[in-house]
């Protein structure tokens, strides 16, 4: 069965809603008060793990050395440049609503997540209280 335009298009939106969200969700997570991680700091431990794997001698030791140091690649590749945070978040602005509406998610789920209030109200997201 040959799926219509229409529900391509519903698809492609779909695609682009949750693109735009998850890029905003993941730069939000880099920059949680506390200690920041960041590319540097995952460089530096990038830098001693790769050293530790070539002094090892233990083969198990350097098999969790090479997964640590693939862990690390990962997190370096998963960074979101916090400069462009205000773009991210105009579009989860766009996006959010509709991306709510349509999967059932609340506000307070994002606000759990670590979403700003002032986000989702100029997203207008709507605040359901508890009864």
């Amino acid at each position: 069965m040959e799926m219509s335009q229409e529900h391509k298009d519903a698809l492609a939106v779909e695609r682009r809603q949750a693109r735009a969200i998850k890029a905003y969700l993941r730069a939000l997570e880099t920059t949680k008060p506390g200690r920041p991680v960041t590319k540097e700091t995952l460089e530096q431990r990038l830098a001693k793990v790769n050293e530790r794997i070539q002094t090892s001698d233990d083969p198990l030791k350097s098999v969790e050395l090479i997964q640590i140091r693939l862990d690390i690649e990962q997190a370096i590749s998963s960074l979101y440049d916090t400069e462009n945070l205000d773009e991210l978040e105009a579009e989860f602005r766009v996006h959010v609503r509709p991306y709510s509406d349509r999967k059932g998610i609340s506000y307070i789920a994002w606000r759990e997540l670590g979403v700003p209030a002032a986000t989702l109200r100029a997203a207008k997201v709507p605040e359901r209280r508890r009864r």
